[in-house]
């Protein structure tokens, strides 16, 4: 049979279709198979590395502020770069990003917990600067990309909702299982091992907890080994496994950026993309200057840190409090799960929404949603029963879900507009820097958010040495509210960023599209 010919639009590319969505989408995929790490970066070097709350904090500062200062740098680089490259030099610097990815993101999972201090601040810095760096030369390109796959508002928003689907597979098979994985119940098989796998509470006994804290006997092969602390059955955390995970996770990204590089069209001529139209030498300050005065993406960007300083900074509050309040650390994930499958409703409708209501009227309300989902969460804590606190949980959750569904499907579609604000203002598009600036911020919103919280965990009581086992019910207690304030104020940063700030209603947007079409004709 004959193949069919290939649609070619008005200037010679094929046609823009489901070929590109998939493409942009197995590019999310990729970048998420590293990106979801970053929680588990955090309960890794808490938990079983066994780092203090008040260290790990100042060094998550520390690397995150250099992820948020390198993304700038790395999209200028890219905006300023006019060799010629075989397959242009946004699928180049992806490329050459996603090969590093395949080992660089179990760099900062070496699992050596009985290292000295010093040794561990070494592994620790060195492995995330050489994940970052990979991660960044791959994502800032990849983001910057989706302007110029198509000019078409309605198309970037599909591409916006697709690289979301890509987000979310990412994010949630790690999500699912790697708690599985990492996670693991102690039952008694006759040997002592499990205690070298955790560190004994002052005024506790390595006897104590040989010795099941119900019958006051020695335990039974079979039998799960109780926290003579809590009372709850001991959960460790497998670290050596979450390294060869991120190996395996490297491996998958680096497939599905393959597969993005060799399937999806570029309609714009990146070359010809001029960060500078006045011919002067490209000036980082101006560019921020400009991207400042830039109220969209000064509002996406602002929706987007709320979302981080909240959600990405209460994924390790959230594992430790499902391992200590409601002793099921292994499930947290499938937990977390019901959050995000809400957003996957919005899927089929996104685009008809778009059309309808626009991208800023239809977020606005779903961050009113996400609202009423944060104040459910607050009430959880004041629960004694567990079930139903677990309950009440999950109905917040699902709520902030649904909120969180139309904003995380247009999200990148906006930043696009965005760029598109910029040249209609300014007369510059500056692809990669403005997306870059957005980087900036989201990292380092990611950097803070975690550090933050890192410290308010210790001032709550977490002690680091006791990992999980030894933790204070009031400390885990502590944990729920962090949890709930977290989500509460996550919604609370989006609604004013995308409600006060982000001024790319319909209207605005349509008279923007036609007045720059109008402007290239010429």
């Amino acid at each position: 049979m004959a193949k069919k010919p290939v649609k070619l639009d008005a200037n010679g590319y094929r046609k823009f279709g489901m070929r590109d969505k998939l493409a942009y989408a197995a590019g999310d995929l990729g970048c998420n198979m590293s990106f979801a790490l970053k929680g588990t970066v955090q309960t890794f070097w808490l938990v079983f590395m066994m780092m203090e709350t008040g260290l790990l904090s100042g060094l998550l500062l520390l690397v995150q502020a250099w992820d948020a200062i390198n993304d700038p740098l790395i999209g200028g680089l890219i905006d300023n770069d006019k060799r010629k490259y075989k397959m242009g030099k946004f699928k180049t610097y992806i490329l050459i990003g996603a090969c590093g990815l395949l080992l660089a993101g179990a760099a900062v999972f070496l699992p050596f917990p009985n290292a000295e201090l010093w040794v561990k601040v070494c592994l620790f810095v060195g492995g995330y600067l050489v994940w970052d760096a990979c991660y960044t030369v791959a994502n800032v390109p990849y983001g910057s990309m989706l302007s110029l796959i198509t000019e078409d508002a309605g198309e970037r928003a599909q591409l916006s909702t697709w690289r979301s689907i890509g987000s979310m597979v990412g994010n949630i098979l790690p999500m699912i299982i790697l708690p599985m994985l990492i996670w693991q119940k102690v039952t008694y098989d006759g040997t002592t091992d499990f205690l070298n796998k955790i560190e004994i509470p002052e005024d506790f006994t390595k006897e104590q907890f040989l010795t099941n804290p119900e019958t006051g006997k020695a335990y039974e092969i079979g039998e799960a080994v109780l926290s003579p602390v809590n009372g709850e059955q001991v959960e460790i955390l497998l670290g050596e496994r979450v390294f060869f995970a991120a190996l395996i996770m490297g491996v998958i990204g680096f497939i599905a950026f393959m597969f993005m590089i060799k399937t999806i069209t570029i309609r714009a001529d990146e070359n010809a993309v001029k960060t500078n139209e006045g011919g002067g030498k490209f000036n980082i300050f101006k560019a921020f200057g400009n991207f400042m005065k830039n109220r969209p993406a000064v509002g996406a960007t602002v929706a987007a840190m709320g979302m981080f300083l909240g959600m990405q900074s209460a994924t390790t509050a959230n594992t430790i409090m499902f391992a200590t309040y409601f002793n099921q650390a292994s499930m947290s994930g499938v937990v977390q799960l019901i959050g995000f499958l809400p957003m996957f409703l919005f899927l089929p409708f996104i685009k008809k929404l778009v059309n309808k209501y626009g991208k800023k009227e239809a977020s606005v309300v779903g961050t009113i949603v996400s609202l009423v989902g944060g104040a459910i969460l607050m009430v959880f804590p004041m629960i004694e029963n567990l079930d139903t606190a677990l309950i009440v949980y999950l109905i917040g959750l699902v709520f902030f879900g649904i909120g969180m569904g139309v904003y995380t499907c247009v999200s990148w579609a906006m930043m696009g507009d965005a760029i598109d604000y910029n040249e209609w203002k300014f007369g510059t598009r500056e692809e990669g820097t403005v997306y870059s600036l957005h980087s900036f911020f989201r990292k380092l919103a990611q950097g803070v958010g975690p550090s933050v919280v890192m410290w308010i965990m210790g001032l709550l009581g977490y002690v680091s040495k006791y990992g999980t086992i030894g933790q204070s019910a009031e400390t885990a207690h502590n944990m729920c509210w962090l949890v709930a304030g977290l989500y509460l104020f996550s919604a609370v940063v989006q609604f004013i960023g995308i409600a006060v700030i982000y001024n790319l209603d319909k209207k605005t947007l349509d008279t923007m599209t036609k007045e720059l079409e109008e402007r290239r004709a010429k």
